[in-house]
């Protein structure tokens, strides 16, 4: 039986991941951006509201502020004292009579309820507001929303380390802030490597040369970049050669903070990244216990940190996604940078498990469960288009249909 000795360990994909994120020191440096600008961004400090939202009590319908006490039983009949729109302060209400309210305008004194116009009826009155009859037996609070039943003053709303969504910025809008500050954005370098690459318009698929490839990789990790908030240097595709690659990757580490690398990383003759890195900084090669995407390498050049990553375009998507993404993310200061897969009904058998930790790319059914791309190859790209997630299987463990398995969504990786 033929020797395994020289064969390298894997490396479980947690215990790489744990190498890189200790690593990453989140930067200090920050700025202040408008928050128009910030979605996406990484809140560099706490939001504290310096007011109560709502700031009094308001109605949530448009309807008639009342006192319950006046409607107890259906069909009671009110004055319409007075209009009370949204932006202005209505007088206390007397007893026996009704506030005309609209959404978001100040409950009166002496309301203790809204009815929305739906269960009442007006009974206009020639010169006048008129009166209501009110259909329902209001409870009181009805379709009143508290003061500071959203924030209190003091509130932090935000928190450090928080990536700022829509809904983010407009809670730091709703308590007055119009800048926030941020952690600056982390400056990448994306280099390819390969002789094989050309880029799609400089060369027809009709002239493509034999054993040519055209240079997906750049389009995808660029795109995935920008997602995170990156500032991108892209240097293109780097000639096979290895004073080309040093003088490249020299070049980048002067003013980035990441240096990315696709293709390049494993032991052949036409392999350079390992050996110019070597001769400019240091470098960990590690061989992943992750399928696909088994090579990958970690180093230095000066200050700047150097991830390689495969060249094969589905292995190169995903230790982006499961390995550079909250590398880069903790730089920004993120505090939770891990996935959170979803426990979902396999609707396929999955007989063969890997030796290693699969990740295969699926999608959701109309049943609520999960089919499986028919094609795992790390160079399938459209199953990564086809897919909305993939499935994390562990090492050596088969399942069935109808076994619950964890399902990463692809929404929780690209944003």
């Amino acid at each position: 039986m033929a020797s395994t000795s020289n064969r390298p360990s894997l490396m479980p994909l947690d215990e790489a991941l744990a190498k890189l994120l200790a690593a990453a020191t989140p930067a200090v440096d920050t700025e202040s951006v408008s928050t128009f600008e910030a979605d996406g961004r990484v809140l560099a400090q706490d939001v504290v509201s310096a007011l109560t939202v709502p700031p009094r009590d308001n109605s949530s319908m448009d309807g008639y502020a009342v006192r319950s006490a006046d409607c107890a039983a259906p069909g009671a009949v009110l004055r319409v004292a007075q209009r009370i729109p949204a932006g202005s302060v209505g007088t206390p209400l007397a007893a026996g009579t009704a506030a005309r309210i609209f959404t978001g305008a100040q409950i009166p004194e002496g309301a203790d309820a809204v009815v929305m116009q739906e269960d009442t009826a007006a009974l206009p009155e020639e010169g006048g507001l008129g009166g209501v009859r009110i259909e329902i037996a209001p409870a009181a609070g009805q379709w009143i929303r508290r003061a500071g039943e959203d924030v209190a003053s003091g509130d932090v709303v935000l928190s450090r380390g928080e990536r700022l969504t829509p809904a983010g910025l407009g809670l730091a809008a709703s308590v007055g802030l119009d800048r926030l500050r941020v952690a600056k954005r982390p400056r990448v370098a994306l280099l390819s490597t390969g002789d094989e690459l050309v880029m799609p318009g400089d060369v027809a698929p009709e002239a493509m040369k034999p054993g040519s490839i055209y240079n997906s990789n750049r389009f995808f990790m660029r795109a995935l970049l920008l997602r995170l908030g990156c500032e991108v240097n892209d240097l293109g595709i780097v000639p096979d050669r290895r004073e080309a690659t040093i003088d490249a990757l020299r070049t980048a580490s002067l003013s980035n903070d990441l240096i990315i690398t696709t293709g390049g990383v494993s032991v052949g003759e036409e392999d350079h990244i390992k050996a110019a890195v070597q001769h400019l900084g240091q470098l960990d090669l590690w061989s992943l216990s992750m399928k696909p995407g088994k090579p990958f390498a970690y180093g230095r050049i000066g200050a700047a940190h150097l991830t390689g990553l495969p060249g094969n375009p589905v292995s190169s998507f995903l230790t982006f996604l499961l390995l550079v993404r909250p590398f880069l993310l903790t730089l920004q200061g993120v505090k939770r940078v891990a996935p959170e897969p979803i426990a979902m009904r396999a609707d396929f058998d999955w007989p063969r498990a890997d030796r290693r930790r699969e990740f295969l790319r699926a999608r959701r059914n109309a049943a609520g469960g999960l089919d499986v791309f028919g094609n795992q190859s790390s160079g399938v790209l459209t199953s990564m288009v086809w897919g909305d997630g993939v499935i994390d299987t562990p090492a050596g463990q088969p399942f069935k249909a109808g076994d619950m398995v964890q399902f990463i969504p692809f929404a929780s990786l690209l944003g």
